[in-house]
């Protein structure tokens, strides 16, 4: 394919608010961190060096730091969610989570974005800022969109901003799916949208947790192995997961092999509370596996042509030991830790198409009495 020499290569666009996010376990706060998708991606793009801009929206409340500063909205608030996490614990061993919207700032809207092209974007919106228009804006100035479902089937209570889902034939963007490269949606996300159908207009990964990814397109499915990890925070899971896969494909490697890439992050994540901080040697030997693998795949793709964009190409477990190994390089002590959050102050952590086709208040108790 062709590419427009006037922009980079490998440069994204990346579309999301930033959020502000409470932890709370029995309606405690444990923790207040940096929150949106955009926020997680660009921890993982910013470490192997795909080079992006991000849109962002934020109020003049925001409280945090970033390297890709957004758009802040005077006369509004950062859009708040509360996570409330239960000590009980499912038959997976995690706590269940009831996630609310307390506060949204404003929509990004078509004129928000660059009037400029790009290799890839990525519509990762988490409190309902991407409108349909947006996406088909996006659409029209990136080669390959991939879209996280959330941002297309999210709603929120009227009275106290529980997040729900709605069908995605019923979000507005179902007309847009033809156009879209890759659509990831979690286990539970699969109840709005018909796999069978959707698959049909694109491609679709479906995360699930401890058992790894799903990846469907047309007539194929390949089930992609996980990594294992403790988790403490599954907040940013799929976003770290999306980052993951999306770099492994604008580094050329196949999409299987680029989902594996994607549970590696999705698993590092859920170890941190908030947006995971990695270890720098962890970089550089996971762009040195895939500096490897591309070469192997490449080498393959010469002496056997495969029409098959879901197969495995020989090597794929080598490749997953490889990353394993790699993982074990992370040092970061808080990704040790186990949720025991009850007797921990709160705390507050400062962050710093491939395929060539088509508000509500509410009153939250803190350890200490005072306000999150």
């Amino acid at each position: 394919m062709v590419r427009d020499r006037k922009y980079p290569r490998h440069r994204g666009l990346i579309v999301g608010n930033y959020c502000h996010d409470v932890l709370l376990r029995d309606d405690v706060v444990v923790a207040e961190t940096l929150g949106g998708a955009v926020s997680f991606i660009s921890a993982v793009f910013d470490g192997v060096l795909v080079c992006h801009n991000s849109i962002s929206k934020v109020g003049w409340d925001f409280a945090y730091s970033t390297h890709h500063e957004p758009i802040v909205v005077p006369d509004s608030k950062t859009t708040l969610f509360h996570a409330h996490f239960s000590s009980e614990i499912d038959g997976d061993g995690h706590q269940d989570r009831i996630l609310k919207r307390v506060c949204a700032c404003d929509p990004i809207w078509p004129s928000d974005l660059p009037e400029s092209r790009f290799n890839f974007g990525m519509a990762v919106g988490v409190g309902g800022e991407i409108l349909p228009e947006t996406l088909e804006k996006m659409l029209e100035l990136c080669e390959t969109v991939s879209v996280d479902i959330q941002a297309l089937i999210r709603d929120f209570d009227a009275i106290d901003g529980t997040v729900k889902l709605v069908d995605l034939k019923e979000s507005g963007f179902y007309h847009l799916l033809p156009q879209i490269g890759f659509i990831k949606a979690s286990g539970e996300e699969t109840s709005s949208l018909d796999i069978e159908e959707v698959r049909k207009l694109c491609c679709v990964v479906v995360t699930n947790g401890k058992h790894g990814c799903t990846v469907y397109w047309q007539d194929e499915e390949a089930q992609i192995g996980p990594f294992p990890t403790n988790q403490v925070d599954p907040t940013g899971a799929g976003d770290s997961f999306l980052a993951g896969f999306v770099a492994g494909l604008v580094q050329g490697l196949p999409v299987p092999d680029a989902a594996l890439l994607g549970n590696l992050f999705g698993s590092l994540a859920v170890g941190q509370i908030g947006v995971p901080k990695f270890d720098l040697r962890l970089f550089q030997r996971v762009k040195e596996e895939v500096q490897r693998r591309k070469m192997q795949c490449n080498s393959y793709s010469e002496m056997k042509a495969e029409d098959s964009k879901l197969m495995k190409v020989p090597g794929f477990e080598q490749f997953h030991a490889s990353l394993s190994a790699a993982k074990m390089i992370s040092t970061c002590p808080v990704q040790e830790c186990q949720w025991d959050l009850s007797i921990s102050p709160p705390e507050t952590v400062d962050q710093p198409k491939l395929f060539s086709s088509p508000v509500f208040e509410e009153t939250v108790q803190t350890i200490d009495g005072g306000k999150p």
